[in-house]
């Protein structure tokens, strides 16, 4: 999906958001645990019951890697299923990979040929190498944490370089334009940083930036449109625990459509306010 699909998805659906899957097996409902692929079948029914509100999913690798090779099997039905169910999704895999050279390339290859995903997120401290090979496919993106939404994020991200006068995450930001542009990167940039967002945009003015934070973590949707959002949007903003984990019930998945649809109506409105619908 390139540039322009992505925005023509976000006017369509009225709703940039993302729903975080990060299914734990520990924490879905415990009716579930009878069935023979419970991680799937949570998963299955959350995307039946908000397919139509939402713009992308964001599996994440970790609850997935952490069942072995179960988890992986999960994952792969779920891919596929969402493929099957429509063709109006951005499937993002949160796998935040970064490795030297030979080894990104086996990556790109996992998400962008074996498993069919549109986008993987990617730590970019090894550098341009570390980040090229997942840039030569074709209509795939390469999402690059730059100021994430962790407590820890101020032990380097903010660091200041005394003589550029400019801090690591914006040297991230600026050094990443010369290796590819808006319509193969997008940055990673938390809810609850909303406040940097709109230097950020002074930077990246162009570019999707994912928005992790929203919900459970605290973040404000109405500061992320006020600071981040850009002429074709430029936003894809996600909730993972706020909407599967609405309810532990057998009403879980009907939840999780209310939760979301309360963040797509919110969204819908930014995006008329914007008059980009």
């Amino acid at each position: 999906m390139n540039y322009q699909q992505l925005f023509e998805l976000i006017k369509k659906k009225k709703s940039f958001l993302c729903i975080g899957l990060d299914t734990d097996i520990r924490k879905i409902p415990k009716h579930l645990l009878a069935t023979e692929d419970p991680v799937f079948e949570f998963n299955k029914a959350i995307i039946d019951t908000t397919h139509d509100l939402v713009a992308a999913y964001k599996p994440n690798l970790a609850f997935y890697e952490a069942m072995g090779p179960e988890g992986w099997k999960s994952l792969q039905k779920t891919v596929a299923y969402i493929r099957n169910k429509t063709s109006d999704i951005f499937l993002i895999a949160d796998a935040k990979r970064g490795d030297i050279g030979n080894t990104s390339a086996m990556y790109a290859r996992t998400f962008f040929d074996t498993y069919d995903f549109d986008a993987v997120t990617v730590a970019p401290y090894m550098g341009k190498d570390s980040i090229s090979p997942f840039l030569e496919f074709k209509d795939k993106w390469s999402v690059l944490l730059a100021l994430t939404s962790n407590a820890g994020a101020s032990d380097f991200q903010y660091l200041d370089d005394k003589l550029s006068g400019k801090r690591l995450f914006e040297q991230v930001l600026e050094k990443a334009q010369t290796w590819a542009g808006k319509d193969q990167l997008m940055f990673v940039v938390g809810a609850t940083k909303a406040e940097a967002l709109q230097e950020i945009r002074k930077i990246v003015p162009d570019h999707f930036l994912l928005v992790p934070g929203v919900g459970a973590q605290g973040g404000s949707l109405q500061e992320v449109v006020k600071y981040g959002m850009n002429e074709h949007c430029g936003l894809l903003v996600n909730s993972s625990r706020g909407i599967i984990y609405a309810s532990d019930g057998t009403d879980f998945a009907e939840s999780a459509r209310r939760k979301a649809n309360e963040l797509r109506d919110e969204m819908a409105l930014y995006l008329e306010q914007a008059h980009l619908r």
